[in-house]
Formats: structure tokens, sequence, C-alpha cells
């Protein structure tokens, strides 16, 4: 349960708010159930690298959208060499990824234009976005 003093802090943040319910005083502990607490099994040398560039992978994602975030939205403007940099990065975890996994980055490639073409025979359209059969999987 969460103590009178963070009781206090909690209601703090939500000054002016109307109602502040027992979920979101007791949010942190209620969700906590869900939390795994310890594994229970052993990493292998290519799982540990797979989720070492799966959250690179992630990581520079997110250093692209803020690009997009700042450049367009912000109005800074495009800076290729910006998103030169980032995209640069991503592909080297992916083919990283491809690597630990023994894809080749022509046969990841070749397989989304299979999917993309299965999808979208015609070229892109928003009434196919939702098509998920066969091979569009």
């Amino acid at each position: 349960m969460v103590s009178a003093t963070n009781n206090q802090n909690i209601a703090d943040l939500f000054e002016g708010v109307k109602y502040i319910t027992p979920l979101i005083m007791n949010y942190q502990e209620l969700a906590s159930r869900t939390l795994v607490k310890s594994i229970d099994f052993t990493l292998t040398d290519d799982e540990l690298l797979l989720l070492w560039n799966a959250i690179g992978v992630a990581g520079e994602a997110g250093e692209v959208a803020e690009l997009a975030k700042k450049q367009i939205w912000h109005r800074h403007g495009i800076d290729k060499d910006a998103w030169k940099k980032e995209l640069g990065d991503i592909l080297w975890y992916i083919a990283a990824c491809c690597t630990v996994l023994g894809l080749t980055m022509d046969e990841v490639m070749e397989h989304n234009i299979n999917k993309l073409k299965a999808r979208y025979p015609d070229g892109f359209d928003f009434d196919r976005t939702k098509f998920r059969e066969g091979i569009a999987e």
C-alpha cells in the first residue's frame, strides 16, 4: 500500500483534479503484480546478442523519430546527413541481428518485398492495410 507521505506527494501531483481514485494512488503497487522479478533460465550468447542488437534498433529508431519531430514538426529543416547517420546506425544493428541469426540482408529484404507484393499487389492501398493472409503475414 502507498504510505501517507507518498499519498500526500501523489495528491500534490494531482492538485486541482476533482477525484483521485484508489487506483491512481496505488497504481505502482497494483501494476507490480505482473513484474518479472527474476528469470529462471539462462540466455545463450546468441540470445544476448539478439537482445542487445534489438534494443539498439529500438534506440536508433527513437533517434530517427526525434529527428522527424524536431526537423519536421518543430520546423528546424531537414538535415540529410543526420538522417544518413541514424539510418546507417539502424542498418548496422539490423545487419548484426542477421549475422547472429545466420540470415543475409538479401534474404530479409527479399522476404519483405514478397510480403509487400502479396499485401499490396497493385501498389499501396489504404483498403489493403488490414490484409494479413498467406505470405503477407
